[in-house]
């Protein structure tokens, strides 16, 4: 057998010294080259390696599975429907007027051991040609008369049974819910076809036709099967006339329809019949549900596609059988379905034969993640010309792909958070510089910036906006340039024009390349931070509504009359009352103080008396309605496809318009109450927001000649800021979890952001660069999802909509909104900030350093099944997990003062610390928890060339052993098969 003398690798190949189930194999080396690899498998596995081993095999279609039992109606013989599979088992309640929600099968041992035996004894026809039921029950017949297993008197009889007529569950129940009304176009049509359906397959088989019928072509269970999905057909029962079980399995060398065989309008490939002696029904069922849970597995469905022979499907049961799970009788009721799965695992890994022990997914083996933008490419604007190279392809379908109706909610929402931040940010701007840049800068900067940037940008789906370090530098900039008597806006235009030099300098040196080390540490502490600033940013707003409107606590209703408030004049001085006597307003002598206004008695010096003066309505409270009722109303809308509640496209339309639908909801009730909360302020005039200053800066006359060179220094620490926070800002966007299909444009992003830098310094704009929370909820608004999926399974995640046009008509609009000003003054403030609380704690979903951090908090036993938990020590996670705190914590302190100016420095600091993490935790945590950086990968393979070079100097000229040292995991396998056919005493020229 395994030492046999005639197998060549005899001295190489000895058996497992461990305990293994199976043919367990371990290469024999020399000492000094033995592996660590152990191969363990079993000879089904080992015979599914060479009927799955072509993987350039085009995929196998999805297999829709239909079960059928052989019942008496009325003294006649019928299939009728009892079940069916798409990926879950559906079955057909008692009541038969419904079907069961989609459940996992669960098996018995027993049936799949006696369905084994099945194939072992039945008849099985591979490759049959057939175009008809008759004709494929009439071969099928007489291979068992053939073969001896059937009597040939038995042959008209079973041809008899296994043509009769077929009724399929399609009958649906008179009274339907509310989430049904509307999937047909009336209830009457309904009922017809209900009816006809009920009764048109009355005949028998032999009189159907071989194309679909009317009744199956309306099927609307066809919308959750996949086009190029095939049928596989079970047909089980008991009759009286058979002493032993007939069975059999037929795969079809083309899928056919065979009329009203299948329930939809499907092609048949595969057939298994087993007709047995009465008295075990429920076992022939079992046996059948076995054979149709088989056929759905993404396994055993590639080999019954690929078998050979009748081993092949042994193989493939027995391999099924090695990964079944038990579960006791004593402690699991085995009436109870189990819920499908939120997400089902990939079968890839079971696919793949070749991967024989535990493989997880791990973050990464190179940092970053942002596409093949980031290699080094060594020529003068070499990164720029790959960008452009691949971005030319796709910029068609940049446009014609935003044609959906999910484009119009993504625009919707998006525009109100840019109208927000640039009000926001405007407003801050203006205070800081004295008004040389205010709102109506923001408003016609963001418009320029994001058009131009969207049209020609590498990555459209980032929004630009203004950010708070720029915010922080242009305040520093003003008061050095008051201070210092210098022009501030000609001072600010060169420092755009040389941070815009700086900027394509970089571009042409393929400086982007840095990105490589810009790894999940990196990304999590600048997506957190940015995260966090808008939460707290959206609850400061809201804290100080309630110190500017003060809740009434001590109001009572029943001292109304008591409360009053009068104007009262102070005792002046006697020059101010001369002024007042002199001006054009009411003089002190014959001023009314009791009929002014509270703005009019504080104007010309007056005092509020009483105890009502201080009274306002409850704005505050009404605020906190308006904004958590926004926030709360979105969150629930957007979980809203989730729900069981409503048709699929009504959920999924509901969910993506959730925000639109939530601002439109508070803007009514606040119009409703009628209180003067606080509106959005949208400038109503294009003109600048300090009188006095043109659209044009010009970049001469007004400061001395040196600070034109001296402006360079400022301009670096700028291109630092704007650098890394574009750059980090496209990786979050482009990393490998939104499945991107267009690729990135790294340097293509930073041409533009340098060429809109100088731009905008020209017209006295603000500066923009990539908003990552906004760009986050931008790409969350154009996810897509698949329409069809099977029944009980979630719909899977496809990508996003990749495309140009709501990002254009997002700044569009921003530009036009001085123009919808009558419209937009009636959206109250705390609304939108409702939509920013929403935005930044949404960009926290789906970042693993805010899971980790909430392990903090959980016991050991109540901790999500993480992956990274399998591989990596709790305690070394929490440390790793420490360490992101503490970074985060450090940039929130300098963000908050002054030295928010070296912000940038301190995004590098991050690069710093991630690497500095190599020297405490292990490579291989790393890999679980971050991502490795790319010396680690250059230094394995210096390392390995140094080696060679080594050996090379030795003179070592043993080619066998460094042949066998080198040895692949592929070549390993190879020796296996050898060794197998050995072990099966296969023919010496297979061997050899």
């Amino acid at each position: 057998m395994l030492g046999s003398e005639h197998c060549p690798l005899r001295r190489r190949v000895r058996p497992c010294a461990g305990v293994c189930k199976g043919l367990a194999l371990c290469c024999w080396w020399p000492p000094d080259h033995r592996p660590l690899l152990c191969v363990v498998v079993s000879p089904a596995a080992e015979r599914l390696r060479y009927i799955l081993g072509d993987e350039d095999d085009a995929p196998t279609p999805t297999l829709f599975t239909e079960m059928d039992t052989l019942q008496h109606e009325g003294g006649e013989l019928e299939w009728r429907e009892s079940a069916r599979w798409v990926k879950f088992e559906e079955k057909v309640e008692e009541g038969g007027e419904r079907w069961s929600k989609p459940h996992v099968s669960t098996l018995s041992l027993h049936s799949l051991f006696e369905l084994r035996t099945c194939l072992q004894t039945g008849s099985i026809l591979l490759d049959l040609e057939g175009y008809s039921l008759p004709q494929i029950v009439d071969e099928v017949v007489e291979r068992q008369v053939e073969d001896g297993l059937l009597a040939p008197e038995l042959r008209e009889k079973v041809v008899f049974v296994l043509l009769r007529k077929h009724r399929h569950q399609t009958k649906k129940p008179i009274h339907r819910s509310l989430a049904d009304i509307g999937k047909s176009s009336s209830t009457s049509e309904c009922l017809s076809v209900c009816v006809s359906t009920y009764h048109s397959q009355s005949r028998s088989m032999n009189d159907i036709s071989d194309a679909p019928s009317t009744d199956q072509l309306k099927n609307k269970f066809m919308k959750k099967i996949p086009r190029d999905a095939e049928a596989s057909n079970v047909l089980v029962g008991e009759v009286d006339f058979l002493e032993k079980p007939f069975v059999a399995f037929v795969r079809l060398a083309q899928a056919t329809t065979l009329g009203g065989l299948t329930e939809v309008p499907v092609p048949t490939r595969f057939l298994f019949v087993l007709l047995g002696p009465q008295g075990k029904s429920k076992s022939y069922n079992e046996i059948g549900r076995a054979i149709a849970t088989l056929m759905v597995d993404d396994l055993f469905s590639d080999v019954a596609y690929k078998a050979r022979d009748r081993e092949d499907l042994i193989a493939g049961i027995d391999e099924f059988l090695d990964e079944v799970i038990v579960l006791p009788p004593g402690e699991w009721d085995p009436k109870i379905r189990i819920e499908p799965p939120k997400k089902v695992p990939s079968a890839d890994m079971r696919k793949s034969v070749f991967s024989l022990n535990e493989l997880g997914q791990m973050n990464g083996t190179a940092g970053g993640g942002g596409g093949s933008g980031e290699s080094l490419d060594g020529r003068f604007c070499g990164g720029l010309f790959l960008d452009i190279k691949r971005k030319l392809p796709w910029l068609l379908s940049d446009f014609y792909d935003a044609f959906h109706i999910q484009s119009i909610s993504a625009v919707l929402f998006i525009y109100l958070g840019c109208i927000t931040n640039a009000i926001t940010f405007g407003g801050l701007l203006g205070d800081a510089t004295d008004n040389y840049q205010g709102v109506m800068e923001s408003f016609l900067g963001t418009a320029l910036a994001g058009v131009v940037f969207c049209c020609f940008g590498g990555q459209p789906l980032i929004i630009l906006s203004s950010t708070g370090p720029i915010l922080i530098f242009e305040k520093l900039l003003y008061e050095f340039s008051k201070s210092n008597s210098i022009d501030y806006m000609e001072l600010r235009l060169w420092i755009g024009l040389h941070s815009c030099f700086q900027c394509l300098v970089l571009v042409a040196t393929d400086a982007s390349y840095i990105i490589k080390y810009i790894t999940r540490f990196t990304e999590e502490g600048f997506s957190s931070l940015i995260s966090f600033i808008f939460i707290s940013d959206a609850i400061k707003k809201m804290a100080g509504s309630f110190k500017y409107y003060p809740i009434n606590r001590g109001y009572n209703p029943d001292y109304v009359t008591m409360y009053k408030c009068d104007c009262q004049s102070r005792t002046l001085p006697l020059t101010l009352l001369k002024l007042l006597e002199c001006s054009e307003s009411p003089g002190s002598s014959s001023l009314d103080w009791s009929q002014l206004s509270k703005k009019e008695c504080l104007k010309y010096g007056g005092s509020l008396v009483g105890n009502s003066c201080k009274y306002v309505p409850d704005l505050a409270l009404m605020s906190f309605i308006l904004f958590f009722g926004t926030y709360s109303m979105t969150i629930t809308l957007k979980k809203f496809k989730f729900s069981r509640y409503f048709p699929t496209k009504l959920r999924k339309l509901i969910s993506d318009f959730s925000i639109f639908m939530s601002i439109m909801t508070f803007v009514g009730l606040d119009m409703l109450m009628g209180l003067q909360t606080p509106k959005l302020i949208v400038p109503t005039e294009f003109k600048p927001t300090r009188s006095g200053r043109g659209w044009i800066v010009k970049p001469f006359g007004k400061n001395p000649w040196w600070m034109y060179l001296a402006s360079f220094v400022p301009a670096l620490l700028v291109t630092i800021l704007i650098f890394m926070d574009q750059q980090i800002s496209a990786v979050i966007v482009n990393r490998k979890e939104n499945k991107l299909k267009k690729g990135c444009g790294y340097h293509l992003d930073l041409f533009w952001v340098g060429i809109l830098m100088a731009t905008c310094s020209f017209l006295g704009l603000p500066w923009y660069v990539a908003a990552t929370v906004i760009s986050i909820a931008h790409i969350d608004s154009l996810k897509m999802e698949s329409e069809s999926s099977a029944p009980g399974e979630q719909p899977q995640f496809l990508g996003v909509r990749e495309q140009r046009l709501t990002g254009i008509l997002v700044f569009v609009l921003t530009g036009v909104s001085i123009f919808l000003a009558p419209v937009l003054q009636f959206i109250p403030m705390p609304v939108l900030y409702g939509v920013f609380l929403y935005m930044g704690v949404a960009s926290l979903g789906g970042i693993q350093f805010w899971d980790r951090i909430k392990l903090f908090l959980m016991p050991l036993k109540h901790q999500p099944d993480f992956t990274y938990l399998r591989h990596v020590p709790l305690r070394k996670v929490h440390l790793f997990t420490l360490v992101q705190i503490i970074c985060l914590a450090v940039l929130w302190i300098l963000k908050s003062t002054v030295a928010a100016i070296v912000f940038p420095v301190m995004i590098l600091g991050l690069m710093v610390v991630r690497k500095m993490l190599d020297l405490v935790f292990s490579q291989h945590d790393l890999a679980w928890l971050d991502d490795i950086l790319p010396e680690k990968d250059k230094k394995k393979k210096e390392d390995e060339k140094k080696k060679k070079d080594r050996k090379k100097s030795k003179g070592q000229d043993d080619d066998s052993n460094e042949e066998v040292r080198k040895m692949s995991l592929c070549t390993l396998i190879h020796v296996e098969r050898i060794v197998y056919s050995c072990y099966y005493g296969h023919s010496a020229n297979t061997t050899q």
